[in-house]
């Protein structure tokens, strides 16, 4: 995996999250990881195809998800991950991905992707289509959010 691939993951976080209202976005930790990841509670999972292939698959506590979704309503209290909270999840990211995409473009890379997959529950196991991926953990606000990026050319 190229680590040319990661930058423009990093640079939409910086770009998206302060529109949404978050004021301290940050890169905490990158790691590799191989074949499969375990969900901390929700994962959106997006394709990614055209130069790049494969899939962004974000994940993040349960309990953090519920404050996203919270800042994401204007400070509504959300209690359960109902269908609005997931909405706006998704809509997240949605919004990171294609701004991630805008910025391969500007590498000359073209990239679609496709609209996101919503998974949450405990301790389920998600496989990935490459035998070794690039995790990003981003924190904002000091919630960390995995991005897990498993694409190649």
């Amino acid at each position: 995996m190229d680590v040319r691939w990661i930058n423009p993951f990093i640079e939409a976080f910086l770009n998206v999250m302060p529109q949404i209202g978050f004021q301290e976005i940050k890169k905490n930790n990158i790691s590799v990881k191989s074949s499969s990841l375990t969900s901390s509670g929700v994962m959106m999972n997006l394709g990614v195809v055209g130069d790049l292939k494969g899939n962004v698959i974000y994940n993040i506590d349960l309990e953090d998800a519920k404050k996203i979704a919270s800042k994401m309503m204007m400070g509504a209290p959300v209690l359960e991950l109902d269908d609005m909270a997931q909405s706006a999840i998704s809509e997240l990211s949605n919004m990171l991905t294609a701004n991630a995409s805008i910025n391969f473009s500007n590498m000359n890379i073209s990239t679609n992707i496709s609209i996101p997959t919503l998974m949450y529950g405990k301790d389920f196991e998600v496989k990935v289509n490459v035998d070794q991926f690039i995790c990003v953990q981003m924190l904002v606000d000091q919630i960390p959010i995995d991005i897990n990026i498993a694409v190649h050319e």
